[in-house]
């Protein structure tokens, strides 16, 4: 892959000249470096001799087809993504090309937006691959085996389960407040297997509306819904073989519960609005800021689904219960930021580290390091002082020896919605967390005070 200082260089194959006329009318060149061949053996010299981001061939040409041009680029390199032109297409030959490593298709004739939009979707999703590489080799590094931070008793008891489980295959819950790592954990699950080389595909449920978050699940057939103008492969299908992890599925609706039931028992999907079941091989680990056993309790979230993904439940601790980390997680994002900003900057003061070890932390690590990379950013000098939290020795200070958790949690976060003056998105930045995630903290308290009124 290109490095972000260099634009991608895209190689396209058609012996149809008219095609790399249009693809030369509209590629954006601020975006992307692109050689344009007729004949696929001029290509292949091109990229036997040049570093190539994205190769798009057309499917049948005189000589070489494109095949034999996907062959030899992933003989060349394996990680290079081919995209595959059609006017041929059909089921037959569309799987037989991303059998053989083709990251996409599309069929002839085609928008030339709608190739544009699938290159660009397709060196994205290999960049993401690169990064995953990447974190799968520092994952190696016994030092950072596990992609995490901290040697405290409860960060060893994740490490362990880890250890044990990653070469089952057996479905996991992750359950942990927002911020405190599960992604990582679930990304360790999955590196730390013998099917690390397989793919690790991160599902946001609760962003997702039933019908975008089924499409994505599921894929979809060609016309199987207004704007569904090529048929797609869901993520479940790209996944077979590795693992899906599905964050905050505890806000996925009923009916999307039913489905996804039915493919976690039988592990076979099937494209919306298609009819021919397809099986896949995928683990499933999947992420809940909230108690899901309590949840099936209160016919919140269907039992079948909750009993077959809860093989191993692993809770991941706040950071609240891992002070004896919070050092080194400190110095670690000093350095990472000081780093990426290019900052002289050694750490933050005595005082500054006690205050930061003594806080309740509701964000949890993502908190924390918003907090640093805020103080990195802004740092006038080697050493930090700590600013933006409650000055613990005031009288603004949150009293943490009668309230609960929760309610420690709403006085802080009213605090700092009251200083950004209500702004939602800077209140959320200051936390850690995401606007979604904000929003539905205060709908929970809103109904706990309607509860108690």
């Amino acid at each position: 892959m290109a490095s972000k200082d260099v634009l991608p260089q895209i190689v396209f194959i058609d012996d149809d000249a008219k095609a790399g006329d249009l693809m030369m009318r509209f590629v954006d060149e601020k975006k992307y470096r692109y050689e344009i061949f007729k004949n696929p053996d001029h290509a292949m010299e091109f990229i036997n001799s040049h570093p190539v981001d994205l190769v798009v061939t057309d499917l049948r040409m005189p000589g070489m087809t494109g095949m034999e041009v996907l062959a030899e680029v992933k003989n060349k390199d394996a990680d290079i993504p081919v995209i595959m032109m059609t006017a041929f297409s059909t089921v037959d030959n569309a799987i037989e090309a991303l059998r053989l490593g083709a990251a996409d298709f599309i069929k002839k004739p085609y928008d030339m937006d709608e190739l544009l939009v699938l290159i660009e979707k397709t060196l994205k999703h290999h960049q993401l691959e690169a990064e995953n590489l990447l974190l799968k080799r520092q994952l190696s590094d016994e030092q950072h085996r596990y992609g995490m931070l901290g040697q405290s008793e409860s960060m060893q008891k994740v490490y362990a389960t880890i250890e044990k489980i990653a070469d089952i295959r057996c479905n996991v819950i992750l359950e942990g407040e927002s911020g405190c790592g599960k992604e990582l954990a679930a990304r360790a699950i999955h590196y730390q297997s013998s099917v690390a080389d397989r793919p690790f595909i991160v599902i946001d449920c609760g962003s997702l509306t039933d019908s975008l978050l089924e499409s994505e699940l599921f894929g979809h057939e060609k016309g199987a819904f207004t704007g569904a103008m090529q048929s797609k492969i869901g993520l479940l299908e790209m996944a077979s073989g590795g693992t899906v992890f599905l964050d905050e599925i505890c806000n996925i609706s009923d009916v999307m519960q039913t489905k996804l039931m039915r493919v976690v028992q039988e592990q076979i999907v099937q494209r919306v609005g298609g009819i021919t079941p397809v099986a896949i091989d995928v683990r499933f680990v999947v992420a809940t800021n909230r108690n899901l056993e309590e949840m099936v309790a209160q016919d919140k979230f269907r039992h079948d689904l909750y009993h077959r993904l809860n093989v191993v439940k692993m809770r991941m601790p706040p950071l609240r219960e891992r002070r004896d980390d919070i050092p080194d997680l400190i110095q670690h994002f000093v350095n990472h930021f000081a780093d990426r900003f290019n900052r002289n900057v050694k750490g933050f003061d005595a005082n500054s580290v006690q205050q930061l070890c003594e806080y309740e932390w509701p964000g949890n690590v993502r908190e924390l390091r918003n907090l640093v990379e805020r103080h990195v950013a802004l740092a006038d000098g080697e050493v930090l002082n700590l600013e933006g939290l409650p000055d613990m020795n005031s009288g603004d200070a949150i009293d943490a020896d009668s309230p609960t958790l929760e309610e420690l949690e709403h006085r802080y976060i009213l605090k700092l919605l009251e200083k950004f003056s209500g702004n939602r998105e800077k209140t959320a930045t200051a936390l850690g967390i995401n606007k979604s995630t904000l929003w539905r903290r205060l709908q929970q308290y809103q109904k706990l005070t309607d509860a108690t009124d």
